[in-house]
């Protein structure tokens, strides 16, 4: 559901990435007040990021449609490291998509993070997913939680970018036909991402149900425990997921791009102007792996190593971001100490 810069006008653009820029510093504020990072989560939050960068490439068909999906992660993301971490995560997976790999457009970043992370970490995870598991974390709660939030998130997710693009003034794009065919689609594929994210997180409460506990009750872990087997899973289901299941990925369009192709009869609407021109030079210059191209011979190792590439460079990311939030409240608090 990466959206274009041609879906948004300038202005909307800038305004979303104003309103996400804001829920982003506020998520680093409270992440750092909160003091959940420690050098347990540090790793967590980079192999999980780099996961989910992993996870997106694969695109997963929706049958009797012509359409095909793939994860957000904002839900799986919340519920592994807490909602202000998710978006941090989730945030550094959409930054390095879009300026490595021109993955989502420049302009449109602002709108990208507030439907993939904003809606997902900080509304449906706090409103939907952590009440159903007050009574308790069980495996049939944490599948219940996992469908209904994703579902959730995704369904205000496509709304929004509907509300983008109308005001957007992008005509092509009809308010009421553009929005029949987004949230049915968008519901498809939130029930597959949410079955995913399901079955990720019980696999994660068998191997170490401390995490979980601990972000569902806002607390560090205990010292004694090892999230190394968990880092190494996750880790190894990274690598293999970008470097050999992303190759047998879908080669239908998304849900985004099914819906305007249904609407307007292309799949990828077109735009003009200076701060189209400019937005589109920048990415040129930034998108060394443009469209996930290594300039390798073979199509199947082009894809394996940009995604090896790609995540590797979210995992260092989000876990040097993670580091520095933790090291900058530590010695702030050794300073405290040292005043007192």
């Amino acid at each position: 559901m990466h959206m274009s810069d041609a879906l948004v006008s300038p202005a909307v653009g800038v305004s979303m990435l104003a309103v996400s820029g804001a829920a982003l510093a506020y998520s680093i504020f409270k992440t750092k007040r909160e003091n959940v990072l420690d050098d347990k989560t540090v790793p967590v939050m980079g192999v999980m990021s780099a996961f989910i960068f992993a996870a997106q490439m694969i695109n997963f068909t929706i049958p009797g449609t012509g359409s095909s999906g793939h994860i957000g992660g904002g839900i799986l993301l919340a519920a592994l490291l807490g909602a202000f971490p998710g978006l941090i995560s989730i945030t550094a997976v959409l930054l390095i998509q879009c300026l490595f790999f021109a993955d989502g457009g420049l302009l449109a970043l602002g709108c990208n993070i507030f439907n993939m992370g904003v809606v997902s970490c900080l509304i449906a995870y706090p409103l939907i997913f952590k009440p159903i598991l007050k009574k308790g974390i069980t495996k049939p709660r944490l599948m219940i939680a996992s469908v209904l939030s994703v579902v959730f998130g995704l369904q205000l997710g496509a709304f929004s970018v509907v509300l983008e693009t109308l005001a957007s003034g992008i005509t092509a794009l009809p308010f009421g036909s553009f929005v029949l065919l987004m949230q049915p689609i968008h519901l498809a594929i939130g029930l597959v991402e949410g079955l995913v994210t399901g079955a990720v997180l019980i696999f994660v409460h068998q191997a170490r149900p401390e995490l979980l506990a601990s972000v569902q009750s806002a607390t560090r872990l205990d010292r004694a425990v090892s999230v190394k087997k968990v880092v190494i899973g996750v880790l190894i289901a990274a690598i293999l997921v970008a470097g050999g299941l992303s190759i047998f990925a879908s080669t239908h369009p998304d849900g985004l791009e099914w819906s305007i192709g249904k609407v307007t009869g292309v799949e990828e609407l077109q735009a003009s102007g200076p701060v189209y021109t400019l937005a589109e030079w920048i990415q040129s210059k930034t998108a060394i792996l443009q469209d996930y191209s290594t300039g390798a011979k073979s199509e199947a190792a082009l894809t394996s190593a940009a995604g090896l590439i790609g995540g590797g460079i979210v995992l260092a990311l989000a876990a040097g971001t993670a580091f520095a939030i933790s090291r900058t409240k530590k010695k702030n608090h050794e300073s405290e100490s040292t005043k007192e």
